[in-house]
Order: structure tokens, then sequence, then C-alpha cells
């Protein structure tokens, strides 16, 4: 008996898939700058003007700007930051640098 070889699949490329790519942000962030401050100054996170065309395009969303004042101990907002902190400590990057020093971190 002749050993039959299986005919070997040819992977798609995505534009044989017609799948979707990821759409690069429309202004929502801001730019990562070198140096310190926060804010947009800073860059890292979404601005509140970002914040504001993500949820009118997604209707529904609990999307919030980041924490940026010293928040009343136990509040919500005390818990979001102490939550996004622990998430965020392993976060190296320029971008996420400055996303900690925007939340106080």
């Amino acid at each position: 008996m002749a050993a039959t070889k299986k005919p070997v699949k040819k992977r798609a490329t995505r534009a044989e898939k017609n799948a979707p790519t990821r759409k690069k942000s429309a202004g929502n962030y801001a730019a990562v700058k070198k140096g310190g401050g926060t804010g947009k100054k800073a860059g890292g996170g979404m601005t509140a003007k970002g914040v504001a065309a993500y949820r009118k395009a997604n209707p529904g969303s609990k999307l919030k700007t980041a924490v940026t004042g010293k928040p009343k101990a136990g509040s919500k907002d005390a818990g979001r930051r102490k939550s996004f902190c622990a998430r965020s400590r392993s976060w190296k990057s320029e971008r996420g640098l400055a996303a900690r020093r925007k939340w106080n971190c």
C-alpha cells in the first residue's frame, strides 16, 4: 500500500477572510509625551472628549475618565483608583507610566 499525502491547507490572508482590521483610535487618546505632568499634558488615557465620543458610539457604556484628584476615603472613586493602581502595577511602557501618573499611582 502506498502512503498518500494529505493536501496542505493554505492559510487564508486577512483579505481572503474578509475580516475587519483593528481601527486606529480617532483622536480619543491623549498623545504620550516625554516629561512630567498629568492628564492631556502627559498623555496616557482617554480625554473627557474621547470618553464622551466613545459613550455616544456605544450606548449603555459605563466608561469613565480617570480619577485624577484625591478621592474621599471609602468612596467609589477611591475604590476605582485603588483597583486601577493595583491592576496597572506592572505597566512599564511610556503610555502605561503616563496613565499611572494621571491616576496618581
